[in-house]
Protein backbone atom coordinates (compact mmCIF):
# COMPACT_ATOMS: atom_id res chain seq x y z
CA UNK A 1 0.00 0.00 0.00
CA UNK A 2 1.15 3.52 -0.80
CA UNK A 3 1.58 5.56 2.38
CA UNK A 4 -0.38 8.80 2.76
CA UNK A 5 1.50 12.07 2.39
CA UNK A 6 4.37 10.84 0.22
CA UNK A 7 3.22 12.66 -2.93
CA UNK A 8 2.48 11.43 -6.44
CA UNK A 9 4.84 13.48 -8.58
CA UNK A 10 6.35 10.31 -10.04
CA UNK A 11 3.03 9.75 -11.84
CA UNK A 12 3.29 13.22 -13.38
CA UNK A 13 6.68 12.19 -14.75
CA UNK A 14 5.29 8.97 -16.23
CA UNK A 15 2.47 11.04 -17.73
CA UNK A 16 5.08 13.16 -19.51
CA UNK A 17 6.61 9.97 -20.92
CA UNK A 18 3.17 8.79 -22.07
CA UNK A 19 3.09 11.89 -24.28
CA UNK A 20 6.38 10.84 -25.88
CA UNK A 21 5.08 7.33 -26.54
CA UNK A 22 1.89 8.71 -28.13
CA UNK A 23 3.97 10.88 -30.45
CA UNK A 24 6.42 8.04 -31.15
CA UNK A 25 3.75 5.62 -32.32
CA UNK A 26 1.73 8.31 -34.07
CA UNK A 27 4.78 9.19 -36.15
CA UNK A 28 5.56 5.59 -37.04
CA UNK A 29 1.90 4.62 -37.70
CA UNK A 30 1.07 7.38 -40.19
CA UNK A 31 2.89 5.49 -42.94
CA UNK A 32 0.90 2.32 -42.38
CA UNK A 33 -2.48 4.07 -42.36
CA UNK A 34 -1.63 6.13 -45.43
CA UNK A 35 -0.15 3.11 -47.24
CA UNK A 36 -3.22 2.33 -49.41
CA UNK A 37 -3.19 5.93 -50.71
CA UNK A 38 0.60 6.26 -51.01
CA UNK A 39 1.12 2.90 -52.72
CA UNK A 40 -1.56 3.67 -55.31
CA UNK A 41 -0.35 7.23 -55.93
CA UNK A 42 3.34 6.31 -56.08
CA UNK A 43 2.97 2.98 -57.89
CA UNK A 44 4.72 1.09 -55.05
CA UNK A 45 4.32 -2.71 -55.00
CA UNK A 46 3.72 -4.92 -51.97
CA UNK A 47 7.31 -6.19 -52.20
CA UNK A 48 8.66 -2.61 -52.26
CA UNK A 49 6.43 -1.70 -49.32
CA UNK A 50 7.93 -4.68 -47.51
CA UNK A 51 11.36 -3.07 -47.98
CA UNK A 52 10.01 0.26 -46.67
CA UNK A 53 8.67 -1.31 -43.48
CA UNK A 54 11.80 -3.44 -43.11
CA UNK A 55 14.02 -0.35 -43.33
CA UNK A 56 12.25 1.03 -40.28
CA UNK A 57 12.84 -2.20 -38.37
CA UNK A 58 16.48 -2.22 -39.43
CA UNK A 59 16.84 1.25 -37.91
CA UNK A 60 15.09 0.27 -34.69
CA UNK A 61 17.43 -2.71 -34.38
CA UNK A 62 20.10 -0.23 -33.30
CA UNK A 63 18.22 0.12 -29.98
CA UNK A 64 21.28 -1.10 -28.04
CA UNK A 65 23.16 1.96 -29.28
CA UNK A 66 20.22 4.20 -28.35
CA UNK A 67 20.05 2.57 -24.90
CA UNK A 68 23.81 2.91 -24.39
CA UNK A 69 23.57 6.58 -25.41
CA UNK A 70 20.77 7.21 -22.90
CA UNK A 71 22.64 5.38 -20.11
CA UNK A 72 25.69 7.53 -20.86
CA UNK A 73 24.14 10.95 -21.61
CA UNK A 74 21.17 10.73 -19.26
CA UNK A 75 17.49 10.93 -20.06
CA UNK A 76 16.99 14.69 -19.97
CA UNK A 77 19.34 15.72 -22.78
CA UNK A 78 19.64 12.37 -24.54
CA UNK A 79 15.95 11.65 -24.96
CA UNK A 80 15.10 15.24 -25.93
CA UNK A 81 17.66 15.00 -28.72
CA UNK A 82 16.24 11.68 -29.95
CA UNK A 83 12.67 13.02 -30.01
CA UNK A 84 13.74 16.15 -31.90
CA UNK A 85 15.55 14.04 -34.52
CA UNK A 86 12.66 11.63 -35.10
CA UNK A 87 10.26 14.59 -35.38
CA UNK A 88 12.35 16.25 -38.09
CA UNK A 89 12.66 12.95 -39.97
CA UNK A 90 8.88 12.47 -39.75
CA UNK A 91 8.31 15.89 -41.30
CA UNK A 92 10.77 15.05 -44.08
CA UNK A 93 8.42 12.25 -45.25
CA UNK A 94 6.26 14.98 -46.79
CA UNK A 95 9.06 15.85 -49.23
CA UNK A 96 9.89 12.47 -50.80
CA UNK A 97 8.58 10.35 -53.66
CA UNK A 98 9.28 6.73 -54.60
CA UNK A 99 9.84 3.68 -52.45
CA UNK A 100 13.59 4.20 -52.02
CA UNK A 101 13.18 7.69 -50.54
CA UNK A 102 10.58 6.39 -48.10
CA UNK A 103 12.81 3.45 -47.17
CA UNK A 104 15.77 5.75 -46.42
CA UNK A 105 13.66 7.98 -44.16
CA UNK A 106 12.07 5.01 -42.44
CA UNK A 107 15.51 3.70 -41.56
CA UNK A 108 16.47 7.05 -40.00
CA UNK A 109 13.13 7.23 -38.20
CA UNK A 110 13.61 3.77 -36.72
CA UNK A 111 17.11 4.68 -35.53
CA UNK A 112 15.81 7.70 -33.58
CA UNK A 113 12.53 6.17 -32.42
CA UNK A 114 14.35 3.13 -31.08
CA UNK A 115 15.23 5.27 -28.06
CA UNK A 116 11.64 5.28 -26.72
CA UNK A 117 11.47 1.87 -25.02
CA UNK A 118 14.96 2.08 -23.46
CA UNK A 119 14.07 5.57 -22.20
CA UNK A 120 10.82 4.25 -20.73
CA UNK A 121 12.52 1.40 -18.93
CA UNK A 122 15.27 3.65 -17.59
CA UNK A 123 12.69 6.14 -16.30
CA UNK A 124 10.63 3.38 -14.63
CA UNK A 125 13.76 1.97 -12.98
CA UNK A 126 14.80 5.40 -11.67
CA UNK A 127 11.44 6.79 -10.60
CA UNK A 128 9.46 3.82 -9.24
CA UNK A 129 9.82 1.23 -6.47
CA UNK A 130 9.71 -2.37 -7.65
CA UNK A 131 6.10 -2.89 -6.56
CA UNK A 132 4.90 -0.13 -8.92
CA UNK A 133 7.06 -0.81 -11.97
CA UNK A 134 4.60 -3.13 -13.68
CA UNK A 135 1.79 -0.58 -13.47
CA UNK A 136 4.11 2.27 -14.49
CA UNK A 137 5.29 0.23 -17.49
CA UNK A 138 1.70 -0.53 -18.46
CA UNK A 139 0.74 3.14 -18.18
CA UNK A 140 3.50 4.45 -20.41
CA UNK A 141 2.93 1.68 -22.97
CA UNK A 142 -0.65 2.89 -23.27
CA UNK A 143 0.92 5.78 -25.14
CA UNK A 144 2.06 3.40 -27.86
CA UNK A 145 -1.49 2.22 -28.47
CA UNK A 146 -2.98 5.71 -28.32
CA UNK A 147 -0.49 6.95 -30.90
CA UNK A 148 -1.69 4.23 -33.26
CA UNK A 149 -5.33 5.05 -32.36
CA UNK A 150 -4.87 8.67 -33.44
CA UNK A 151 -3.14 7.86 -36.74
CA UNK A 152 -6.21 6.73 -38.79
CA UNK A 153 -8.32 9.86 -38.11
CA UNK A 154 -5.25 12.10 -38.60
CA UNK A 155 -4.54 10.60 -42.03
CA UNK A 156 -8.20 10.75 -43.06
CA UNK A 157 -8.38 14.42 -42.00
CA UNK A 158 -5.11 15.25 -43.78
CA UNK A 159 -6.29 13.65 -47.03
CA UNK A 160 -9.56 15.60 -46.87
CA UNK A 161 -7.86 18.92 -46.09
CA UNK A 162 -4.74 18.65 -48.25
CA UNK A 163 -2.99 15.28 -48.72
CA UNK A 164 -1.29 12.48 -46.79
CA UNK A 165 1.82 14.67 -46.63
CA UNK A 166 0.12 17.00 -44.14
CA UNK A 167 -0.24 14.13 -41.65
CA UNK A 168 3.55 13.72 -41.48
CA UNK A 169 4.05 17.46 -40.95
CA UNK A 170 1.54 17.57 -38.09
CA UNK A 171 2.97 14.47 -36.35
CA UNK A 172 6.52 15.83 -36.59
CA UNK A 173 5.57 19.30 -35.37
CA UNK A 174 3.91 17.88 -32.26
CA UNK A 175 7.12 15.98 -31.46
CA UNK A 176 9.26 19.13 -31.58
CA UNK A 177 6.95 20.85 -29.08
CA UNK A 178 7.15 17.84 -26.74
CA UNK A 179 10.98 17.78 -26.84
CA UNK A 180 11.01 21.36 -25.55
CA UNK A 181 8.55 20.50 -22.75
CA UNK A 182 10.73 17.54 -21.74
CA UNK A 183 13.82 19.73 -21.43
CA UNK A 184 11.93 22.18 -19.24
CA UNK A 185 10.22 19.65 -16.94
CA UNK A 186 12.41 16.52 -16.60
CA UNK A 187 15.27 15.72 -14.24
CA UNK A 188 16.40 12.73 -12.17
CA UNK A 189 14.72 12.02 -8.79
CA UNK A 190 17.92 13.06 -7.00
CA UNK A 191 17.89 16.53 -8.60
CA UNK A 192 14.25 17.30 -9.37
CA UNK A 193 13.19 20.38 -7.40
CA UNK A 194 9.48 19.46 -7.45
CA UNK A 195 9.96 16.04 -5.87
CA UNK A 196 9.31 16.00 -2.11
CA UNK A 197 11.70 14.31 0.30
CA UNK A 198 9.05 11.85 1.48
CA UNK A 199 8.33 10.67 -2.05
CA UNK A 200 12.06 10.53 -2.88
CA UNK A 201 12.63 8.29 0.13
CA UNK A 202 9.65 6.14 -0.83
CA UNK A 203 11.06 5.61 -4.33
CA UNK A 204 14.56 4.77 -3.13
CA UNK A 205 13.47 2.53 -0.27
CA UNK A 206 11.38 0.39 -2.62
CA UNK A 207 14.21 -0.34 -5.04
CA UNK A 208 16.34 -3.44 -4.76
CA UNK A 209 19.90 -2.86 -3.58
CA UNK A 210 21.20 -5.35 -6.16
CA UNK A 211 19.82 -3.10 -8.96
CA UNK A 212 21.42 0.11 -7.71
CA UNK A 213 23.38 2.05 -10.32
CA UNK A 214 27.08 1.24 -10.52
CA UNK A 215 29.86 3.61 -11.41
CA UNK A 216 31.06 1.80 -14.51
CA UNK A 217 29.38 2.07 -17.89
CA UNK A 218 27.52 -1.01 -19.16
CA UNK A 219 29.47 -3.44 -21.35
CA UNK A 220 27.54 -4.61 -24.41
CA UNK A 221 29.71 -7.71 -24.75
CA UNK A 222 29.35 -8.82 -21.14
CA UNK A 223 25.59 -8.21 -21.20
CA UNK A 224 25.24 -10.23 -24.40
CA UNK A 225 26.61 -13.24 -22.49
CA UNK A 226 23.90 -13.05 -19.83
CA UNK A 227 21.24 -15.72 -19.88
CA UNK A 228 18.59 -13.34 -18.49
CA UNK A 229 19.06 -11.00 -21.44
CA UNK A 230 18.33 -13.79 -23.92
CA UNK A 231 15.43 -14.86 -21.72
CA UNK A 232 13.62 -11.58 -22.42
CA UNK A 233 15.08 -10.92 -25.89
CA UNK A 234 13.99 -14.13 -27.63
CA UNK A 235 10.32 -13.89 -26.50
CA UNK A 236 10.30 -10.30 -27.78
CA UNK A 237 11.70 -11.46 -31.13
CA UNK A 238 8.74 -13.82 -31.45
CA UNK A 239 6.14 -11.35 -30.13
CA UNK A 240 6.92 -8.06 -31.89
CA UNK A 241 5.81 -9.11 -35.42
CA UNK A 242 2.20 -8.83 -34.17
CA UNK A 243 2.64 -5.12 -33.50
CA UNK A 244 4.24 -4.69 -36.92
CA UNK A 245 1.26 -6.40 -38.54
CA UNK A 246 -1.18 -4.09 -36.73
CA UNK A 247 0.81 -0.88 -37.32
CA UNK A 248 2.12 -1.31 -40.87
CA UNK A 249 0.12 -4.03 -42.61
CA UNK A 250 -3.39 -4.03 -41.10
CA UNK A 251 -4.64 -0.97 -43.07
CA UNK A 252 -3.34 -2.52 -46.30
CA UNK A 253 -4.93 -5.86 -45.36
CA UNK A 254 -8.29 -4.20 -44.66
CA UNK A 255 -8.11 -2.29 -47.96
CA UNK A 256 -6.99 -5.09 -50.26
CA UNK A 257 -8.30 -8.28 -48.61
CA UNK A 258 -11.46 -6.93 -46.96
CA UNK A 259 -12.38 -4.11 -49.38
CA UNK A 260 -12.27 -1.21 -46.87
CA UNK A 261 -11.92 2.35 -48.17
CA UNK A 262 -9.98 5.08 -46.31
CA UNK A 263 -13.08 6.22 -44.44
CA UNK A 264 -13.81 2.69 -43.18
CA UNK A 265 -10.16 2.26 -42.20
CA UNK A 266 -10.40 5.48 -40.17
CA UNK A 267 -13.54 4.12 -38.46
CA UNK A 268 -12.25 0.65 -37.58
CA UNK A 269 -8.43 0.45 -37.74
CA UNK A 270 -8.01 2.12 -34.34
CA UNK A 271 -10.06 -0.49 -32.46
CA UNK A 272 -7.25 -3.09 -32.08
CA UNK A 273 -5.10 -0.37 -30.53
CA UNK A 274 -7.83 0.58 -28.09
CA UNK A 275 -7.97 -3.10 -27.10
CA UNK A 276 -4.18 -2.98 -26.78
CA UNK A 277 -4.54 -0.15 -24.24
CA UNK A 278 -6.63 -2.47 -22.09
CA UNK A 279 -3.94 -5.13 -22.44
CA UNK A 280 -1.36 -2.64 -21.13
CA UNK A 281 -3.34 -2.49 -17.88
CA UNK A 282 -4.43 -6.13 -17.82
CA UNK A 283 -0.87 -7.52 -17.83
CA UNK A 284 0.23 -5.57 -14.72
CA UNK A 285 -3.12 -6.34 -13.06
CA UNK A 286 -2.48 -10.08 -13.50
CA UNK A 287 1.00 -9.69 -11.98
CA UNK A 288 -0.41 -7.75 -9.01
CA UNK A 289 -3.15 -10.35 -8.50
CA UNK A 290 -0.59 -13.16 -8.41
CA UNK A 291 1.82 -11.29 -6.13
CA UNK A 292 -0.96 -10.73 -3.60
CA UNK A 293 -1.26 -14.51 -3.55
CA UNK A 294 2.44 -14.79 -2.72
CA UNK A 295 3.68 -15.64 -6.22
CA UNK A 296 7.24 -14.44 -6.80
CA UNK A 297 7.52 -11.30 -9.02
CA UNK A 298 9.42 -13.03 -11.83
CA UNK A 299 7.04 -16.01 -11.82
CA UNK A 300 4.05 -13.64 -11.81
CA UNK A 301 5.40 -11.90 -14.89
CA UNK A 302 5.98 -15.26 -16.60
CA UNK A 303 2.41 -16.35 -15.89
CA UNK A 304 1.04 -13.05 -17.25
CA UNK A 305 3.09 -13.54 -20.43
CA UNK A 306 1.84 -17.11 -20.76
CA UNK A 307 -1.79 -16.00 -20.41
CA UNK A 308 -1.24 -13.43 -23.14
CA UNK A 309 0.31 -16.09 -25.37
CA UNK A 310 -2.73 -18.34 -24.96
CA UNK A 311 -5.06 -15.45 -25.85
CA UNK A 312 -2.91 -14.68 -28.87
CA UNK A 313 -3.91 -17.97 -30.51
CA UNK A 314 -7.14 -16.25 -31.57
CA UNK A 315 -5.04 -14.24 -34.06
CA UNK A 316 -4.57 -17.42 -36.10
CA UNK A 317 -8.20 -17.24 -37.26
CA UNK A 318 -8.22 -13.65 -38.65
CA UNK A 319 -7.71 -14.73 -42.25
CA UNK A 320 -10.34 -17.47 -41.93
CA UNK A 321 -13.09 -15.19 -40.59
CA UNK A 322 -15.99 -15.02 -43.03
CA UNK A 323 -17.15 -11.50 -42.04
CA UNK A 324 -14.92 -8.39 -41.93
CA UNK A 325 -16.28 -7.46 -38.48
CA UNK A 326 -15.26 -10.88 -37.14
CA UNK A 327 -11.76 -10.25 -38.50
CA UNK A 328 -11.69 -6.85 -36.74
CA UNK A 329 -12.79 -8.53 -33.48
CA UNK A 330 -9.98 -11.09 -33.73
CA UNK A 331 -7.48 -8.33 -34.50
CA UNK A 332 -8.71 -6.58 -31.34
CA UNK A 333 -8.08 -9.78 -29.37
CA UNK A 334 -4.61 -9.91 -30.89
CA UNK A 335 -3.88 -6.31 -29.85
CA UNK A 336 -5.12 -6.99 -26.30
CA UNK A 337 -3.12 -10.22 -25.98
CA UNK A 338 0.03 -8.72 -27.45
CA UNK A 339 0.17 -5.79 -25.05
CA UNK A 340 -0.68 -8.08 -22.12
CA UNK A 341 2.46 -10.10 -22.76
CA UNK A 342 4.59 -7.36 -24.31
CA UNK A 343 4.38 -4.88 -21.44
CA UNK A 344 5.14 -7.79 -19.09
CA UNK A 345 8.37 -8.89 -20.78
CA UNK A 346 9.49 -5.30 -21.46
CA UNK A 347 9.17 -4.44 -17.76
CA UNK A 348 11.38 -7.39 -16.81
CA UNK A 349 14.46 -5.44 -17.95
CA UNK A 350 14.02 -3.18 -14.90
CA UNK A 351 13.58 -6.26 -12.66
CA UNK A 352 16.77 -7.99 -13.77
CA UNK A 353 19.36 -5.27 -14.52
CA UNK A 354 20.95 -2.40 -12.52
CA UNK A 355 19.86 1.17 -13.25
CA UNK A 356 22.96 2.00 -15.27
CA UNK A 357 22.35 -1.06 -17.49
CA UNK A 358 18.56 -1.12 -17.82
CA UNK A 359 18.29 1.11 -20.93
CA UNK A 360 21.06 -0.89 -22.63
CA UNK A 361 19.36 -4.19 -21.72
CA UNK A 362 16.00 -2.91 -22.95
CA UNK A 363 17.66 -1.74 -26.15
CA UNK A 364 19.27 -5.12 -26.78
CA UNK A 365 15.98 -6.92 -26.16
CA UNK A 366 14.28 -4.40 -28.43
CA UNK A 367 16.84 -5.14 -31.15
CA UNK A 368 15.84 -8.80 -30.99
CA UNK A 369 12.17 -7.85 -31.20
CA UNK A 370 12.75 -5.71 -34.25
CA UNK A 371 14.85 -8.42 -35.89
CA UNK A 372 11.77 -10.64 -35.67
CA UNK A 373 9.64 -7.89 -37.15
CA UNK A 374 12.20 -7.24 -39.91
CA UNK A 375 12.21 -10.88 -41.02
CA UNK A 376 8.42 -11.06 -40.81
CA UNK A 377 7.94 -7.88 -42.89
CA UNK A 378 10.33 -9.09 -45.59
CA UNK A 379 8.58 -12.46 -45.82
CA UNK A 380 5.16 -10.83 -45.88
CA UNK A 381 6.12 -8.30 -48.54
CA UNK A 382 7.65 -10.97 -50.77
CA UNK A 383 5.01 -13.68 -50.33
CA UNK A 384 1.61 -12.07 -49.68
CA UNK A 385 0.72 -11.88 -53.38
CA UNK A 386 1.39 -15.63 -53.74
CA UNK A 387 -0.01 -17.10 -50.50
CA UNK A 388 -2.28 -14.37 -49.08
CA UNK A 389 -2.37 -13.13 -45.48
CA UNK A 390 -3.87 -16.22 -43.79
CA UNK A 391 -0.61 -18.20 -43.22
CA UNK A 392 0.96 -15.15 -41.60
CA UNK A 393 -1.92 -14.74 -39.16
CA UNK A 394 -1.62 -18.44 -38.22
CA UNK A 395 2.09 -17.96 -37.57
CA UNK A 396 1.43 -14.92 -35.38
CA UNK A 397 -1.09 -16.89 -33.34
CA UNK A 398 1.45 -19.57 -32.40
CA UNK A 399 4.82 -17.84 -31.98
CA UNK A 400 4.13 -16.46 -28.51
CA UNK A 401 3.57 -19.94 -27.11
CA UNK A 402 7.20 -20.67 -28.00
CA UNK A 403 8.18 -17.33 -26.45
CA UNK A 404 6.44 -18.26 -23.19
CA UNK A 405 8.37 -21.54 -23.03
CA UNK A 406 11.66 -19.68 -23.53
CA UNK A 407 10.78 -17.18 -20.80
CA UNK A 408 10.27 -20.01 -18.31
CA UNK A 409 13.43 -21.85 -19.37
CA UNK A 410 15.99 -19.03 -19.68
CA UNK A 411 15.13 -16.37 -17.07
CA UNK A 412 16.43 -17.16 -13.59
CA UNK A 413 15.00 -15.70 -10.42
CA UNK A 414 17.40 -13.12 -8.90
CA UNK A 415 19.05 -14.24 -5.67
Amino acid sequence: MVRLGIGKFRWTIIGLLVGAMVINYLARSVMGVAAPVILTEQGISNAEYGWITSAFQLGVMFQPIAGYFLDSAGLRIGFALCVAIWSLVTMAHALVNGWFGFAALRGLLGLAEGSAQPAGQKLVAEWFPSRERGLAGGVYNIGASFGAVFAPPLVAWAVMVHSWRLAFLVAGGIGLVWALLWLINYDTPARHHRLGEAERDYILSGQEARLAARAERPSLLSMARRRDLWGIALPRMLADPVWGMLSFWMPLYLARARGFDLGQIALFAWLPFLAADLGCLFGPAVVTFLQRRHVDLIDARRWAFTLGAVLMTGMAFVGLASHPFAAIALLCLGGFAHQTLSVTVITMASDLFPKNEVATAAGMAGMAGNLGLLVFSLLLGQMVDQVGYTPFFVLLGLLDLVGAALLWILVRKPQ
